[in-house]
């Protein structure tokens, strides 16, 4: 295990679980050291060229930006040993970080867990229910896949040049989701709602169910009734919070709109209000 923060400790221990031996694991911060003492009890922590030294499948769990320049400097070093499997978990990067690495004969694979990870032994419940995102030789295809199925995890595999767009999806509809759930909890607060959690889970588990079994059929709301001046209140009301909130909304409505048109839900005539309310709150 090269790497012991959120995704790296959690995946070696599944891995773990799963059979395999975990013969070291390497962690930088503190945060990252406890949690390889929590969750790879045992398994000692060592600097990073000795635990490559020691494995015949490394698998890394470090920043996109971080990785390749790891890739690379492993390399250097002439660190990698010949038919050793290096497995990393960055959705953006595929196979192009190994080549550094190619002349030592390593044998790369790209596995990218689908998944918001917290850290601790809640994750391994949550793999079983989630999706890799794989890239691989083909040689080395079932290889990779058979990785994810010992985990009891679905591989879905993505091509080479499109893992760029595929992180982008996720990172579009997971992080940003973050986002938008803390300023709707944020703004509920502020209209004195004791406990706004417990008033917008129930609504935003049954919208998210929706949409992923009907997609844009799923809309409901005033966007897509049309109702420009309930739109022009809720921008009245946002103005004095915090001050993203206001702009996430007046984009997303707009967004909303847009689809809404195109899938014939909203009626042209009905958009254009709407429209213009959100068109000139964006010139101010």
């Amino acid at each position: 295990m090269v790497g012991t923060g959120r995704v790296g400790a959690v995946l070696g221990a599944a891995l773990r679980r799963a059979g395999h031996r975990v013969v070291a694991a390497s962690g930088v911060s503190e945060a990252s050291r406890n949690r390889a003492q929590e969750l790879l009890p045992g398994i000692p922590v060592l600097p990073v060229e000795d635990v490559v030294a020691r494995a015949e499948l490394v698998l890394i769990a470090v920043p996109d930006d971080a990785l390749a320049d790891l890739v690379a400097g492993l390399a250097s070093t002439r660190t990698w040993q010949a038919g050793q499997l290096v497995v990393h978990t960055s959705g953006r990067h595929g196979l192009e970080v190994f080549e550094p690495a190619l002349g030592q004969h390593v044998l790369g694979l790209a596995l990218h867990p689908a998944m918001t990870f917290t850290g601790t032994a809640l994750d391994l419940d949550r793999l079983v229910d989630c999706c890799f995102g794989v890239t691989a030789p083909e040689p080395l295809r079932a290889v990779a896949e058979a990785l994810v199925l010992e985990i009891g995890s679905e591989p879905v595999w993505v091509e080479q040049e499109m893992r760029p767009l595929y992180h982008a999806a996720l990172a579009h509809g997971a992080n940003h989701l973050v986002t938008l759930i803390a300023q709707s909890l944020q703004a509920l607060a502020a209209a004195g709602v004791e406990t706004p959690s417990r008033v917008l889970g129930p609504l935003v588990a049954a919208a998210l169910d929706n949409s992923l079994r009907a997609g844009d059929a799923a809309l409901t709301g005033p966007v897509a009734r049309g109702d420009a001046g309930t739109v022009a209140e809720h921008l009245r009301q946002l103005q004095g919070l915090t001050p993203d909130i206001r702009p996430t909304y007046v984009a997303l409505a707009r967004a909303t709109a847009e689809r809404a048109l195109a899938s014939g839900r909203l009626r042209p005539q009905a958009a254009e209000p709407l429209l213009d309310i959100l068109a000139s709150d964006q010139e101010q």
